[in-house]
């Protein structure tokens, strides 16, 4: 049997000193014995140009991409996946021939992780509330459309959720921040997507008096691993879902891009990946 030619890969973004994506994928390599790398680069949008041409020559096999570059990026390769050309953002790079391919995968995440920690949650004509507009809402809006639901935008600055809104069309409605308590007693699915919450950033201040006991509420932040939304919302009775399930789902589609091969998101890279957050943000 031929040796396995060490393949180089990498994560750009700026910042990226918090992610966990070299954890998850050096565990990845492991577990396949892989000789493989994955490092994470901080990039700013001047370094792109260079960075794809790197990946171009052979430097690199593939990268990752994450903010701010998720846009930017769209526009140096040579075509873009359906799920990239309908959320407008990149996520993942890879070769197909000598074409490279922009692809995005955080929307497959967002829905992956649901499905896995919230079974049924996506009943036909349900309806989502999600906070914020910014690039984690337009993954979770494209996923949210896959599935039949409604979608009420709340963000704080409403051009910009009229924005996205128009974006995916008439089953994405834009609202302000002083119309989510009349928005929450219809959802079956509230939904975090800014970084409020954020180990470092102010807290999300919600009342979820006015919420259903049957929602579901999912914070895309994993750090902390409980925030103080799903906190509340536990202590309240409702299903929770938390952010590093599709941390994980998402970097397992972009590793199928590369390999062909899907890992499982199994209990076991969970424990390694909870146990470096804990390690590394103390009250987390």
């Amino acid at each position: 049997m031929s040796a396995v030619h060490p393949r180089r890969f990498a994560l750009l973004g700026d910042p990226v000193s918090h992610s966990k994506s070299p954890v998850m994928h050096a565990a990845a390599y492991r577990a396949l014995a892989l000789p493989h790398t994955y490092e994470a680069i901080r990039a700013t949008a001047g370094d792109l140009p260079r960075l794809v041409g790197e990946l171009r020559s052979g430097a690199y096999d593939g990268f990752n991409v994450t903010v701010p570059h998720k846009q930017a990026v769209a526009r140096l390769v040579s075509r873009c996946d359906a799920a990239a050309h309908a959320i407008g953002a990149v996520n993942t790079l890879w070769f197909e021939g000598d074409d490279l391919v922009g692809g995005n995968t955080d929307a497959q995440g967002f829905i992956d992780n649901l499905d896995g920690l919230a079974p049924g949650w996506d009943r036909p004509g349900a309806t989502a509330v999600i906070l914020g507009a910014g690039g984690a809402a337009r993954a979770a809006v494209h996923g949210l459309l896959g599935r039949g639901f409604e979608i009420a935008l709340v963000n704080r600055t409403r051009a910009t959720a009229d924005a996205l809104a128009a974006y995916f069309g008439d089953a994405v409605s834009a609202h302000d921040a002083a119309s989510l308590p009349s928005l929450l007693p219809r959802a079956d699915l509230l939904v975090n997507t800014t970084s409020l919450g954020m180990v470092g950033k102010a807290p999300l201040e919600i009342d979820l008096a006015p919420l259903k006991p049957s929602a579901v509420v999912h914070d895309v932040v994993y750090v902390p691993l409980e925030t103080r939304l799903l906190a509340d919302a536990k202590r309240r009775g409702h299903r929770t879902v938390d952010g590093l399930g599709m941390l994980l789902h998402q970097a397992v589609a972009g590793f199928a891009r590369w390999f062909g091969a899907t890992p499982q998101v199994t209990p076991e890279l969970r424990a390694l990946v909870e146990a470096d957050i804990r390690a590394k943000t103390p009250g987390a």
